[in-house]
């Protein structure tokens, strides 16, 4: 008895090994990705026709598309959350901690983690499916067979794209959902009707970290989920049903990296 149990537990703790080993070797490889992909990315004479129009389309799919989206989620952020902490934080004659806890809550805390999920589950979703079925019907062995570099165009352009639009959405997130929660708060009578000084309370209260908080929780997230996409659509085999699998495990490893990221960069930024 006790020597079955020994193997089991041998058994199982070197399957959770095998495991832990395998997270660590993706992990190092979607970084070394992200270096590379930085490094080319400065290099002007990488920047050819082809590789420029990627980069458009996916700025299109990535950002363009989900300000609908965005702005919604961010008038209800507004509502919801910016009204309800500028009535009662003055409630509690606390007004002048308005701007602070405004930056800290919305701008630095929760709006890069809402908008890196839904580019997660908007873009990074897609990038899989596109990638994965390129290399199901061949195209990316005609690249290969060229003599063109499937990373430089295809993986580069789909990456730094979902960068940028990620840290452009965020911004949009921020402005969206102080204007509604003002204007909500305002028209509700809940809150100060002076747009001057509403803004300003703001304002005052952003810092250098605030703006190194915002930057990373946007683009470094954005940058590993989308090297993570792509690698899984790559690595996609001859199935068309490896796909969904592909897909699955990008997004559920996307998403624990945003979070993962996060609260890396939110330590760093209380220190």
């Amino acid at each position: 008895m006790a020597g079955r149990f020994q193997k089991t537990l041998v058994r199982v703790t070197g399957g959770l090994g095998d495991g832990v080993w395998a997270q660590w070797d993706e992990l190092r490889y979607a970084a070394a990705v992200m270096g590379t992909v930085l490094y080319v990315g400065v290099q002007p004479r990488s920047w050819v026709r082809t590789v420029r129009s990627t980069f458009a389309q996916q700025v299109v799919a990535i950002g363009v598309e989900s300000v609908g989206l965005v702005c919604w989620v961010a008038v209800f952020v507004g509502i919801t959350v910016v009204a309800q902490l500028a009535f009662w934080i003055a409630q509690a004659g606390q007004s002048q901690m308005l701007g602070a806890l405004l930056v800290a809550v919305v701008a630095r805390e929760l709006s890069p983690v809402l908008i890196g999920i839904v580019v997660i589950v908007r873009g990074g979703s897609a990038m899989v499916t596109e990638l994965g079925i390129m290399k199901i019907d061949g195209r990316v062995r005609v690249l290969e067979a060229q003599g063109l570099s499937p990373f430089l165009y295809l993986v580069m352009p789909r990456m730094l794209a979902a960068a940028v639009s990620t840290f452009c959405l965020t911004i949009i997130f921020i402005l969206v959902a102080l204007a509604s929660g003002y204007l909500f708060g305002a028209t509700m009578g809940n809150g100060s009707r002076d747009l001057l000084l509403f803004v300003d309370k703001v304002a005052s209260a952003v810092r250098p970290k605030d703006v190194f908080a915002i930057l990373s929780k946007s683009v470094l997230p954005a940058l590993f989920a989308s090297a993570s996409c792509c690698i899984s659509g790559l690595d996609v085999g001859e199935s068309p049903t490896d796909v969904p699998q592909a897909t699955q495990r990008a997004l559920v490893r996307s998403l624990v990296g945003l979070f993962v990221i996060s609260t890396v960069v939110s330590f760093l930024t209380y220190l």
